[in-house]
């Protein structure tokens, strides 16, 4: 399926990507940030809140990671302050790299069960299947956000990850 090369690809790509929209979305007020923009989970503020939420809850079944304690239909509260969610943020982004660093082929074997607080079920999966969902969500979260900020007038550049592998290699 995927190989620790994906996902050290995957996390480098986060990374850099995480950098720009918290850039662009430091740039906006905290009006800004936080209006209702029609998404799932509000606003800009809600959605960012909501990823590093989504990025813990999974690191957390995939490597053992804390928990984080709100529940998933409290994710968009993670962080009050927008500065306490970039420095969440920029810890949680050095924290994958680490954990895609030490990625082997035997850690993304096998399978991976956990409780769905979503679902309301114990759940299994392969484990390559997760780590491959953990990227997907944070991609779509953060396409939406780049979404968000480029109607609010702010620019964080090209996402395509085509465009970029320069810059993460």
């Amino acid at each position: 399926m995927i190989t620790p090369s994906y996902a050290r690809t995957m996390a480098a790509y986060n990374t850099a990507m995480n950098a720009r929209i918290y850039d662009a979305a430091g740039r906006l007020s905290e009006a800004e940030r936080r209006a209702d923009r029609g998404v799932f989970w509000r606003s800009i503020h809600g959605t960012l809140n909501h990823l590093l939420w989504a990025d813990r809850m999974w690191m957390s079944r995939i490597d053992g990671w804390e928990r984080p304690a709100q529940a998933l239909a409290e994710s968009d509260r993670l962080h009050e302050s927008f500065q306490a969610l970039a420095a969440a943020r920029t810890r949680v982004d050095v924290d994958l790299v680490a954990w895609a660093t030490r990625l082997d082929e035997t850690l993304l074997g096998g399978s991976l069960s956990w409780f769905s607080g979503a679902a309301g079920r114990e759940m299994t999966a392969p484990r390559a299947f997760i780590v491959t969902h953990l990227f997907n969500h944070q991609t779509h979260h953060r396409g939406q956000v780049h979404a968000l900020l480029t109607a609010a007038g702010e620019r964080s550049g090209d996402m395509d990850l085509p465009l970029t592998v320069a810059m993460i290699a």
